[in-house]
């Protein structure tokens, strides 16, 4: 038998977990590389014919991963999904875009939001951001294989040209003038959510056509960036919904 091959190049990462390594198994554009489960794993579901299981110790994967990762059994080795243009986005009806957001459990947590909830896209900066990895695509639970995903370099010329295409731009800051609640999500719409702390940064703000606040008890300053997003997104989604 031939021993698997544990080396992997700088572009190329371990995804772990049922739910992570199984959409990915299902997505088409994902290029997959090795597939290590151990003995007592449960794969029910057909691979490429290019890849093919290679049986492993679980003390394998935990020296791998991390002896406190909870891979289930399962590692698979993948590239890096291709970013899609800010075209793309051009004849969506709802983006959204996160500025400099690094945290992977916050932005793989937004994701899985962003698919639950029906965003078209998610805009992400080239640098200063969060990249794929196992620790994302835990958190996402799969949405990482299933949500669009853009990657700019300049997120202030994006915004503009999402302006220029009929997008009403709307950011998140604890001083908003507006409730998210009394906003009207009927038009094209890009929600644009800051880093945990610091917020948008301040070119980032000044394009925004509108800033919003979400309302909440005073016995809380504020909220995770992911639990905000999850807000935000939400409320857009019931509007979407009740307009059709």
């Amino acid at each position: 038998m031939k021993k698997p091959n544990f080396n992997n190049n700088k572009n190329q990462f371990w995804l772990f977990g049922n739910h992570a390594v199984c959409e990915a198994l299902n997505n088409d554009n994902r290029i997959k590389h090795q597939l290590l489960v151990t003995k007592n794993t449960e794969l029910n579901i057909k691979l490429p014919k290019t890849l093919r299981k290679e049986i492993v110790m679980k003390e394998k994967l935990d020296s791998l991963l991390g002896r406190d990762t909870i891979h289930q059994g399962i590692a698979l080795l993948v590239s890096p999904l291709d970013s899609l243009d800010i075209e793309y986005a051009y004849d969506k009806k709802t983006v959204l875009i996160l500025d400099q957001v690094t945290d992977p459990h916050n932005v793989g947590a937004i994701l899985r939001s962003a698919v639950a909830f029906d965003i078209d896209a998610v805009i992400l900066t080239d640098d200063n951001s969060a990249k794929e990895s196992g620790v994302l695509a835990k958190s996402a639970c799969g949405a990482l294989e299933r949500m669009p995903i853009i990657r700019v370099v300049n997120l202030k010329r994006a915004i503009e040209q999402l302006k220029s295409n009929d997008f009403w731009c709307i950011g998140f800051d604890g001083d908003g003038k507006r409730e998210l609640k009394d906003f009207n999500f009927g038009n094209k719409t890009a929600i644009i959510m800051g880093a945990e702390g610091p917020g948008m940064r301040r070119l980032t703000k000044e394009a925004c056509d509108e800033i919003l606040r979400i309302s909440m008890s005073p016995n809380m300053e504020s909220l995770n960036v992911s639990n905000a997003t999850a807000i935000a997104l939400y409320e857009s989604y019931t509007a979407r919904i009740s307009n059709k």
